[in-house]
């Protein structure tokens, strides 16, 4: 992006009240320009062409063609980036299958500090949204196969996943090629409230591993993966021969809560050379210290290449700093994990 230049944003929002909200908070950034409004996405799909923006924002819930279909209209034949605006609703997970870069939460709209905090979400992801200049890569949709190559059972091996702008399709992508019988794994995903536990449902049915949002004394243990609940950090101790999760709301680490470097570096503490860190997609550099942490202490770490991240921030912090020991695609990685694990 050129030094200066306002990023164009196209606002899709049915209701007037909250299209009026979105326009108030984001005019409030001076790096941001609206450039269009619409009521729908076919009043959308005329205003893309004439204001050409860099980035859109666009509810889910509309009526005559839903925010989830306009994405899967859109993309295929002009790519601009996408963030959704929703209610809390599971519907989130499906618009970033369908290729959306992430969503913020519609606040209260009669709550001034929800409107800000809000707008702050918002122009944030914005921010991160017009950095992607090509369709969020296509994760393969599940066949059913699933890694079956044999791993040694070891009780003190533990697998760190960290994650933030497409990482949930990227996470998925790892957990359901993974056998049950994978050691424990814990995950920080930049997500908010409630959405957290959804994604840990989500994948519970949708992998061979028992997946839960974390709750402080829940034990790390093969076959099981615990969530960082939205809003809450994540840390890592060993009790006896086994690890155990705390969750607390202490400050924001570069930012977020959860934050990826605290599980991290609370990992490499706890488990040292029987650490494994994975990270994923996202902008910024939360993880990238924390996992060079996890190497220093004698574990392995992995890093996700530019080619599949849809924002190739954290893993090119940490690949920079010599953090990312193994770096490779999205796809390879439960490969590459197995073979670490062997």
């Amino acid at each position: 992006m050129v030094k200066n230049k306002k990023i164009r944003v196209l606002v899709v929002e049915d209701s007037l009240l909250f299209r009026t909200a979105i326009t108030k908070v984001l005019a409030a950034d001076e790096q941001i320009e609206i450039v269009a409004v619409a009521a729908n996405p076919s009043e959308a799909r005329d205003k893309i062409i004439a204001t050409r923006p860099d980035v859109i924002t666009c509810d889910i819930e509309m009526p005559v063609m839903d925010g989830i279909k306009f994405v899967r209209w859109l993309l295929p034949q002009y790519f601009v980036p996408v963030i959704m605006v929703s209610a809390i609703s599971d519907k989130v997970f499906e618009a970033l299958r369908a290729g959306a870069v992430d969503f913020v939460v519609k606040p209260d709209q009669y709550s001034p500090q929800g409107l800000k905090t809000f707008g702050q979400d918002l122009s944030q992801k914005i921010k991160a949204a017009a950095a992607v200049k090509a369709p969020v890569p296509k994760v393969e949709e599940d066949d059913g196969r699933r890694i079956t190559t044999g791993i040694s059972k070891d009780s003190t091996k533990i697998i760190a996943l960290g994650a933030s702008t497409g990482g949930t399709e990227a996470i998925h992508s790892i957990l359901r090629a993974l056998p049950p019988n994978v050691p424990g794994i814990v995950v920080a995903q930049h997500i908010p409230p409630v959405f957290s536990e959804m994604f840990a449902q989500r994948l519970d049915k949708q992998t061979a591993l028992a997946v839960k949002e974390a709750e402080t004394g829940d034990y790390v243990d093969a076959g099981t993966v615990l969530v960082a609940p939205g809003d809450r950090h994540m840390e890592v101790e060993k009790i006896g021969e086994r690890y155990r999760v705390r969750c607390h709301q202490e400050e924001k680490v570069n930012g977020h809560r959860p934050s990826v470097d605290v599980l991290f570096n609370s990992t490499a503490v706890a488990a040292g050379g029987s650490a494994i860190g994975i990270l994923l997609t996202g902008m910024g550099y939360d993880g990238a210290r924390g996992l060079l942490n996890i190497r220093c202490k004698g574990g392995r770490t992995i890093g996700q290449d530019q080619a599949s991240s849809v924002v190739y921030g954290m893993p090119k912090v940490a690949h920079d700093i010599g953090a990312v020991e193994i770096q490779t695609s999205l796809k390879k990685i439960p490969y590459v994990l197995i073979n670490l694990l062997k």
